[in-house]
């Protein structure tokens, strides 16, 4: 099993759509193959992370979601974790 990338700080003040536009430019200079082999690494290394940090913000933001639990008379009876998969 392989262990999460720390993410460091400068990652994690991101938002999300931040850290999803930079993942896009890093895949962007992989995939156009114009990079040298050691900065492939340092540049996959960072995907790994900014990888990372959109999963834990898109996580996060799943938990905050709720939904509306109806009573049997068909009255709101309070709220659940919404349970999206």
């Amino acid at each position: 099993m392989s262990e999460k990338p720390k993410i460091p700080d400068e990652i994690a003040a991101m938002s999300f759509e931040e850290s999803l536009a930079a993942l896009e430019q890093i895949v962007g200079r992989l995939e156009s193959g114009d990079v040298s082999l050691e900065e492939s690494i340092d540049i996959y290394t960072r995907g790994t992370q900014l990888k990372s940090h959109c999963e834990a913000k898109l996580r996060a933001a799943q938990e905050k979601i709720e939904k509306i639990v109806v009573g049997p008379g068909g009255e709101p009876a309070g709220v659940e974790p919404a349970g999206i998969e």
